[in-house]
């Protein structure tokens, strides 16, 4: 695993997930229930626990609570609990099968306070915890025996991910007001290499396919995921075995695993806990 971001500032994840919001509609949430439900190679969750680590908009734990788990929703951020507490208002309960906690992943004794789940699910959080080892272990402890852990890590690219670090600092560097410049100027760019390559692949170029595919993975928004990931740090990666092998001598058996290949995003892990 290679730590590439301890200094760094946090990006306000909680914001844009604010932003997300006004996009949100029934059709993100079939997707992102679909999504759940291939990835867990599952149709239902009634009667499971869930743990949302990170829910950022509370899609994914709206996902979880349409498919009958009981769900706890957590984030480091107050603006993503507020999110996520907006959701659970618009298409929620009272609070008896959703709840919402601020917290930390890092904190050992208050997690540890949370219990154990059927399901322990993080896309695309631990990463940004600045302490990516320590944040996989302590999730992977709240996981019950037999239970599912379900994360996503950003794949290492080795000098690719070392380029994009300096992508990620240099937007923080800027004022909030030249933050959506940079970022379209640097979507713009990657846009239109996908383009070229999907040229001489005799294919469409226009990136309506890649932005579908998105929104069918998560709900995601192509706009947000931009944002999310040009500004977000803290910044770590990792290799699929670095994530696999440790795990596996913890007790965790790999069940379904998609992986970016050589790109850039996140490899997906659903692990069981024997």
């Amino acid at each position: 695993m290679q730590s590439l971001a301890d200094a760094d500032p946090r990006f306000a994840f909680g914001l844009n997930w604010l932003a997300f919001l006004d996009t949100l509609d029934e059709e993100r949430i079939d997707q992102a229930v679909r999504g759940l439900e291939r990835m867990l190679g599952v149709d239902s969750l009634e009667g499971c626990r869930f743990l949302d680590i990170g829910s950022g908009s509370g899609l994914s734990s709206l996902a979880a609570y349409r498919m009958g788990a009981d769900v706890v929703s957590m984030d480091y951020d107050a603006d993503s609990v507020a999110c996520t507490e907006e959701l659970r208002r618009r298409y929620g309960d009272d609070g008896s099968r959703w709840k919402i906690a601020q917290g930390s992943v890092l904190d050992a004794d208050w997690m540890s306070s949370l219990g154990v789940f059927d399901v322990v699910y993080s896309w695309g959080v631990l990463h940004h915890t600045g302490d990516m080892n320590a944040a996989i272990d302590l999730a992977s402890r709240r996981v019950d025996d037999g239970g599912l852990y379900f994360i996503a890590i950003y794949h290492d690219q080795g000098g690719a991910s070392r380029r994009w670090l300096k992508i990620k600092q240099f937007y923080h560097r800027l004022p909030r007001w030249a933050q959506p410049i940079w970022v379209t100027l640097v979507a713009a760019v990657y846009e239109a290499k996908f383009a070229i390559a999907r040229l001489l692949r005799r294919e469409n170029p226009l990136p309506l396919a890649d932005w579908r595919a998105k929104k069918q993975d998560r709900g995601m928004s192509a706009w947000h995921d931009w944002v999310d990931w040009i500004g977000g740090l803290p910044f770590e990666v990792a290799k699929p075995d670095d994530i696999i092998v440790p795990l596996a001598r913890r007790g965790y058996m790999l069940e379904n695993l998609k992986t970016v290949g050589s790109g850039w995003g996140c490899n997906e892990y659903v692990f069981r806990r024997t």
